[in-house]
């Protein structure tokens, strides 16, 4: 095929989309839930994973609002665009007139900037809220000390249809 590679898209359950996140994604653990997901086939491999899901953030929770939550790919070139691009159209295709996502502030956005969002605001990770109103340090923390969710300052990306 003249050294072009061939990258296809193609739906993908949660539990490949959770299996390929926790094997290649850098700094995150798969996501518990999801509305849909999307997988990217190159020449017939998986080499990356889109979800989207209910925002996280209450506040954002409005119904016509999802979220992406994991991207994941193991290839570079036009990948996250097109999961990206993909994850959109089908949102837009089930009602919502927005999408959100977060990326560590050290990520250059480049994916998220070709495929139409536009920077929405900044969040500072890594801190919870209690009961008593209280904020507490290090609350993403699982039972083994391990920090699973980046605790550094995010950007959220936003895209409106």
């Amino acid at each position: 095929m003249n050294g072009q590679r061939s990258l296809k898209l193609r739906s993908i359950t949660l539990k490949e989309a959770r299996a390929f996140v926790g094997r290649h994604h850098r700094h995150n653990k798969p996501h518990v839930g999801q509305l849909f997901a999307v997988g990217l086939d190159e020449d017939g491999e998986l080499v990356g994973v889109g979800v989207a899901g209910r925002p996280v953030a209450r506040g954002l929770c409005d119904g016509a609002t999802c979220e992406i939550t994991r991207l994941c790919v193991t290839t570079k070139q036009n990948a996250c665009s097109m999961l990206y691009g993909a994850l959109c159209r089908a949102a837009h295709a089930l009602g919502y007139s927005r999408v959100v996502t977060y990326t560590l502030e050290s990520e250059s956005g480049a994916s998220l900037k070709a495929s139409n969002f536009a920077v929405d605001g900044f969040v500072d990770g890594g801190r919870s809220w209690s009961s008593l109103g209280r904020v507490r340090e290090s609350a993403q923390v699982d039972l083994f000390g391990d920090q699973p969710i980046p605790s550094g300052p995010k950007i959220r990306w936003v895209r409106t249809f």
